[in-house]
């Protein structure tokens, strides 16, 4: 059972949802690596998150509606889990702090490319990432890319040209 909140304030309310040392990052690899599945969230992770970790904050942000779970019919012991709306509502809030990353800490090069297309994109290309993520996530359709490119494969691909690069 959850307990009461701390207060209503709004900021107060967000940060016992994501005010953890994982739950923003497991969005961040559902968001924007595609991971769907517990073994994709855990070894796709640069920060090393643990299994039993994992699977606390996956319940948590289930029991909170930001993800579903469902069975994966492909096999018995694994669950597809699925961004809801108010998690994907969560990109221009990811792409802002990619921003204020990308200002004030030293992030790699590597690692900065996705939140600085995001930057670049503006509020359009966050648009069409969350319509992308919507019909991934919610089986609404987002019709065809207008250049005929997925945000997520613009972004991977932006991040693998540096990574080659470097």
């Amino acid at each position: 059972m959850a307990s009461a909140p701390r207060s209503g304030c709004p900021i107060n309310l967000s940060l016992e949802v994501f005010g953890d040392r994982w739950s923003l990052l497991i969005l961040r690899d559902m968001i924007f690596g595609g991971a769907r599945h517990f073994r994709e969230l855990q070894y796709g992770s640069l920060e090393g998150i643990a299994s039993n970790i994992l699977a606390s904050r996956l319940k948590h942000l289930v029991e909170l509606g930001m993800l579903t779970k469902r069975p994966d019919p492909t096999h018995k012991q694994k669950a597809i889990y699925s961004l809801t709306e108010a998690s994907i509502q969560l990109v221009p809030v990811m792409a802002a702090l990619g921003r204020w990353g990308l200002r004030w800490l030293p992030v790699s090069e590597e690692l900065a490319i996705r939140a600085q297309l995001l930057d670049e994109g503006g509020p359009e290309l966050h648009e069409r990432f969350m319509a992308e993520l919507r019909e991934e996530h919610l089986g609404l359709p987002a019709g065809p890319p207008p250049d005929g490119q997925r945000v997520r494969d613009r972004l991977n691909a932006a991040y693998l040209e540096v990574v080659t690069r470097g």
